[in-house]
């Protein structure tokens, strides 16, 4: 239980250290996230077109498992058109980290005895609204995982947040 503790104050460190002095595009948003993993999605624009994503979130692939990532994510907006849509449409990518806590009450999967840390290559799709404070999204994300041994994974999720 320390370690989820820990984790989670870590994140949130890392995450409000981070954006403390950016430039608010839309403000920040929160949310849910529904897929691998499923939980709570949050988002802080830092830019026209950058932003961090920071998921706190319950794993079920392999074993139940504690989720947390953070992502630091380019959108592209001249992509795909949208001449039609009154909102924007931007495809976005980047790089993050996860790290999935073993479940100590579950023992099937590779992370029964080892919490699990690796890199996140997010891409993505999003909705912004333009009359309304809400986005949607839906994304791919390959995984490697570093430690405690190296192994290839895919999150795929969809979700909404509302923008404060």
């Amino acid at each position: 239980m320390r370690n989820y503790i820990l984790a989670v104050i870590m994140t949130a460190i890392i995450f409000v250290c981070g954006t403390a002095q950016a430039e608010s595009k839309d403000g920040f948003g929160i949310g849910f996230i529904i897929g691998e993993p499923t939980g709570l999605s949050m988002k802080k624009w830092i830019g026209n077109d950058r932003a961090i994503d920071l998921g706190i979130a319950w794993s079920f692939s392999e074993n139940n498992s504690f989720h947390l990532h953070a992502d630091y994510l380019f959108h592209r907006f001249d992509l795909l058109p949208t001449q039609k849509a009154k909102g924007q449409l931007p495809l976005y990518f980047g790089l993050g980290a996860r790290l999935k806590l073993k479940d100590e009450n579950d023992d099937r999967g590779r992370n029964d005895n080892d919490n699990l840390l690796g890199l996140r290559v997010p891409i993505g799709i999003s909705y912004l609204f333009a009359d309304h404070p809400f986005d949607l999204f839906a994304e791919i994300v390959p995984v490697l995982d570093l430690a405690p041994d190296t192994k290839f994974d895919l999150n795929i999720a969809v979700g909404a947040r509302f923008y404060f």
